[in-house]
């Protein structure tokens, strides 16, 4: 038993997610009503969830606390990044759509609290900023716990003894064991997620929204492997292909399945020990990306917008389009701090075209019926490039100062 647990243990977790991924799939196939195996999934996800926020929150204390100094700004340039990517992909769904316009059959009516207005999501976003520390830690509200962190760690650089700074540093390590030891898990709760995902929902989902669902999965891969990537070359002028199929194949796969970005926080982490990034950086830069890095975001706001204004036969010129793809960009940042994400920020858009909240919450209904692949190829879009931008700000750096790239 020890030697087999040896084995699959020194088998690459790429390779390990793989295996479960085609046992979940099978499982699914061959007896669907084992609803047993989906738990696999849930404990998954909220192990991931549980220990992410403490996570963020110890690294980013320590980080600050025992920081040299110095890094100031290339979080200048990691925000810039973000908000460029984000931006450039509401472009490009504004493109899509006008080249291939979709339009959606309305009958199903979502009973939510849409957020009226790009005010109402910045007071939201803003109010996070200060809520309760504690009650930051339980909600997972990444933007509070960023911002306490922040003022922990500095406090603490200014005021704490060594042997301070030097417990916060331990307890760091600690956390990060233990991350270490729940991803190791990630195969049997991939398996766990991709039964539960496949016996429920079937293929059936291809067949009532097919030219929907490859107009949001093709801007979402044009984004992905077009966009970023040529961001990313301008940036470090070589060949960025290597990087982004990295960080696809190491935080999108799992982001995919748990459809979490914050769940996929402590992955993204892990990933950026692996490229050499700097913890004081890259412990602030990825949870900051969890919250206002969001393509898939922006992509899926403009779409389903605009396939709303085409179902309507409403003409939709290029300057209302440009104040969409700004509208969406913004609101995609404060997607984290709305209940349900980034489908609920939908009838924010599309009151830009005059439709009417009740139309808007059946495009809404529309987007929860097709979130099993919606949600979770645009959580796979923004958390990989949580990591590549991290990774491009800081390769940056590393070439100003005549170092070797890992890649």
């Amino acid at each position: 038993m020890k030697q087999l647990v040896y084995k699959w243990n020194h088998i690459s977790l790429i390779l390990r997610i793989a295996i479960g991924l085609v046992i979940g799939i099978i499982l699914a196939l061959v007896c669907p009503k084992a609803t047993a195996i989906s738990i696999l999934g849930d404990l998954f996800v909220g192990a991931l969830k549980g220990i992410a926020p403490i996570l963020v929150f110890i690294l980013v204390a320590s980080s600050l606390a025992n920081a040299k100094g110095g890094v100031k700004h290339q979080f200048r340039t990691v925000i810039f990044l973000y908000m460029l990517s984000t931006l450039l992909a509401a472009v490009v769904a504004v493109f899509l759509s006008f080249a291939f316009p979709v339009t959606l059959k309305l009958s199903e009516t979502v009973s939510e609290n849409a957020p009226q207005s790009i005010f109402e999501v910045l007071s939201t976003l803003l109010n996070k900023i200060v809520a309760n520390p504690v009650s930051s830690l339980i909600d997972a509200n990444y933007i509070g716990i960023l911002f306490w962190a922040l003022l922990l760690g500095i406090a603490l650089k200014k005021l704490a003894s060594d042997n301070t700074k030097l417990m916060f540093s331990n307890l760091s390590d600690a956390i990060s064991q233990i991350v270490k030891w729940i991803i190791n898990l990630a195969p049997f709760g991939i398996l766990g997620l991709v039964f539960s995902s496949v016996s429920s929902n079937g293929l059936g989902i291809f067949k009532d929204y097919g030219k929907l669902l490859l107009l949001l999965v093709g801007a979402m891969l044009c984004v992905a492997l077009i966009v970023d990537p040529l961001i990313t070359a301008i940036c470090l002028r070589r060949n960025p292909y290597p990087l982004v199929f990295r960080c696809f194949k190491e935080s999108g796969v799992t982001a995919f399945f748990t459809r979490s970005s914050a769940a996929n926080i402590p992955v993204n982490m892990m990933l950026c020990e692996k490229l050499g990034l700097d913890k004081n950086i890259y412990s602030v830069s990825i949870p900051l990306g969890a919250t206002i890095n969001m393509d898939g975001a922006a992509i899926t706001i403009t779409i389903m917008a605009l396939a709303a204004a085409n179902t309507l036969h409403i003409s939709v010129d290029v300057p209302t389009a440009i104040v969409l793809s700004v509208l969406a960009t913004l609101a995609a940042c404060g997607a984290s701090g709305v209940a349900g994400g980034s489908l609920l920020l939908i009838p924010l858009a599309c009151s830009l075209f005059g439709i009417s909240n009740d139309i808007a919450m059946q495009v809404v209904g529309v987007g929860f019926i097709i979130g099993v692949i919606q949600d979770s190829l645009e959580t796979a879009i923004n958390s990989s490039g949580d990591v590549l931008f991290a990774a491009t700000s800081e390769y940056r750096e590393w070439i100003k100062e005549g170092r070797e790239l890992p890649f």
